[in-house]
């Protein structure tokens, strides 16, 4: 194994997150570490969910060790740039399409050769340039209480913009402005449908009245208790909440399934420019999207994007889905637009 360089020496148990202004420049990373001082690969990480088991597993077959560094995707890339080649992290892991997109934009990933990974990852799920790819996918979707509401109430064909339709007023909830999921999704609709278009159906969910969530349990236990009827929300809320609370009052409807499909996103990885640990990091990326893949997106209830992987039974049991192909450049290059978009419109 080769020798790692010197890591900083804070390090906490993994399950903990600790803020550590004093050794992190970024305000709100911490630091996770299941490889002691001197782990094999640092991992620059925005993904917080159960990371634990995959990478214990990875690390008890390979014997490579294995550190994370938590904060958001923006912090992280932010970090990554004012380090350069002074950096030590090995592997940047984001929970979004376009912050991948920016990261290999931005010149921070190295692109590496895998058949496993071309193999294993759909091309619209992995960077063309091979300097990043998907591990996990999730759907945002529209959720109901299907006691107020019939699936054929839903526009089959453009469901997001079929919720302006004034059925559906003073019925609705939604995340905020700066939640990163809406932004993505009103980024995709950009891309899908064009700007105008996109204006014009974001002001219809703004006067039907959308009543805004701070988050998607939030707004899943709303449609539950019958304070609103439909939401958009990440699929795998709903089967955290129905792990809980069997009996919830939350059905997945899978949006444009006659048209375009069903938005998604991803988790995902790639390898950094200055990685002295490269092969390695590669090494790892791969059985994350192989052997792995499981384990990786299985506690947080995600699809997985190897075909040959089955999604866990919760998840299976909603039923299958046509998805919205994903444009990682389009998340990422026009996520400024689809900020603009939703302040025009006045959606909080």
């Amino acid at each position: 194994m080769p020798s790692r360089r010197s890591h900083r020496p804070l390090r906490v148990a993994f399950a903990g997150v600790v803020a550590a202004a004093t050794v992190l420049p970024l305000a709100g990373c911490g630091v996770l570490g299941i490889g002691g001082s001197n782990a094999d690969l640092q991992i620059y990480s925005a993904r917080h969910y159960d990371l634990e088991g995959a990478f214990k597993d990875f690390q008890d077959e390979t014997g490579i060790s294995v550190e994370f560094i938590s904060g958001n995707d923006a912090e992280l890339l932010q970090r990554l740039k004012a380090e350069g080649a002074d950096g030590e992290a090995d592997v940047f892991m984001t929970v979004d399409a376009g912050a991948l997109w920016n990261a290999g934009d931005e010149g921070v990933l190295k692109p590496i050769t895998s058949p496993a990974l071309t193999e294993a990852v759909p091309a619209d799920l992995r960077d063309s340039g091979n300097q990043w790819f998907g591990l996990a996918m999730r759907a945002r979707t529209t959720m109901y209480n299907p006691d107020k509401v019939k699936p054929t109430d839903f526009d089959a064909t453009n469901t997001y913009a079929g919720l302006t339709d004034s059925k559906w007023k003073g019925r609705l909830c939604m995340r905020d402005s700066t939640s990163a999921y809406t932004q993505s999704l009103v980024a995709s609709l950009i891309d899908l449908d064009g700007r105008e278009r996109t204006l014009a159906t974001v002001k219809g969910w703004v006067a039907n009245g959308v009543d805004i969530k701070s988050n998607d349990v939030e707004l899943l236990k709303a449609i539950d208790a019958g304070t609103c009827d439909v939401g958009i929300t990440n699929h795998y809320y709903l089967a955290r909440e129905l792990k809980k609370k069997p009996d919830l009052k939350v059905t997945p409807f899978w949006a444009s399934q006659s048209g375009a499909g069903t938005h998604v996103n991803i988790s995902g990885a790639g390898v950094v420019k200055t990685s002295d640990n490269a092969a390695q990091a590669q090494q790892l990326i791969e059985w994350l999207a192989t052997k792995g893949q499981s384990a990786f997106v299985d506690g947080n209830h995600e699809y997985p994007v190897n075909a040959s992987v089955k999604p866990e039974p919760v998840i299976a049991n909603f039923g299958e889905f046509t998805r919205m192909p994903l444009s990682a450049q389009a998340y990422g290059s026009q996520n400024a637009e689809a900020v603009e978009v939703l302040s025009e419109a006045g959606y909080k």
